[in-house]
């Protein structure tokens, strides 16, 4: 087995002890560190992501194994600062106001990110103009809203509304997700994608900056 298939099999397993160890010897042994990223972490964390998708492993598993994946790229990361990490995007996401919940949202930066995707995280609760003012300041690809409750969802488009009026819609995607969420509201509201899971919203994204 090669290291890299020792590498993405320790992020499968969520086990960022392992991880640190393999990641250093590699770079010990002078492996070029955006390999040991794409063909290593990545590689990992995208199995993990197949696996969700089928069934075969589940929330907790996942965030162990990007957890994981996160340590490998924390000692990767300084050795790479002559060579940017090539980003697939930015991302701008929150949990829309009036709605304090965050597991899936944190799940789906941490699949974003470990895709390359340069991940701005306004927290929950967030307001109308504060989307607003993270599109102006950040200048995303991609608004991510995630919401929860049924009675928090009519932000979404209160957010779609705004980005309309500040003439900034026609710059950024918007994909929308959480549990009372549906690829019909999704239409009805004007986003561009509905996202069911981490895995998802982070191929979705992928596709539409393509």
């Amino acid at each position: 087995m090669s290291k890299y298939q020792e590498l993405a099999n320790a992020v499968i397993k969520g086990d960022t002890q392992q991880v640190k160890q393999i990641t250093q010897q590699m770079l010990d042994a002078g492996e070029q560190p955006l390999a040991i990223i794409n063909e290593g972490l990545i590689q990992g964390l995208n199995e993990v992501g197949i696996r969700f998708k089928e069934g075969e492993m589940f929330v907790p598993e996942m965030m162990m194994a990007a957890q994981a994946m996160k340590g490998g790229v924390e000692l990767v990361k300084p050795l790479m600062a002559g060579t940017d990490m090539p980003t697939a995007g930015t991302v701008v996401i929150g949990t829309v106001k009036g709605d304090l919940h965050d597991i899936g949202k944190n799940l789906v930066i941490m699949m974003m990110e470990s895709s390359g995707f340069n991940v701005v995280d306004l927290g929950v609760d967030v307001p109308v103009d504060k989307f607003i003012q993270a599109v102006k300041d950040h200048k995303p690809q991609v608004v991510g809203m995630s919401a929860l409750l049924t009675t928090t969802m009519p932000v979404m488009k209160e957010v779609i509304n705004a980005l309309d009026k500040e003439n900034l819609r026609s710059a950024v995607k918007v994909v929308i997700g959480g549990a009372p969420v549906s690829k019909e509201y999704a239409d009805e509201i004007g986003a561009d994608g509905y996202a069911g899971d981490a895995v998802v919203a982070t191929e979705m994204c992928k596709q539409l900056l393509n």
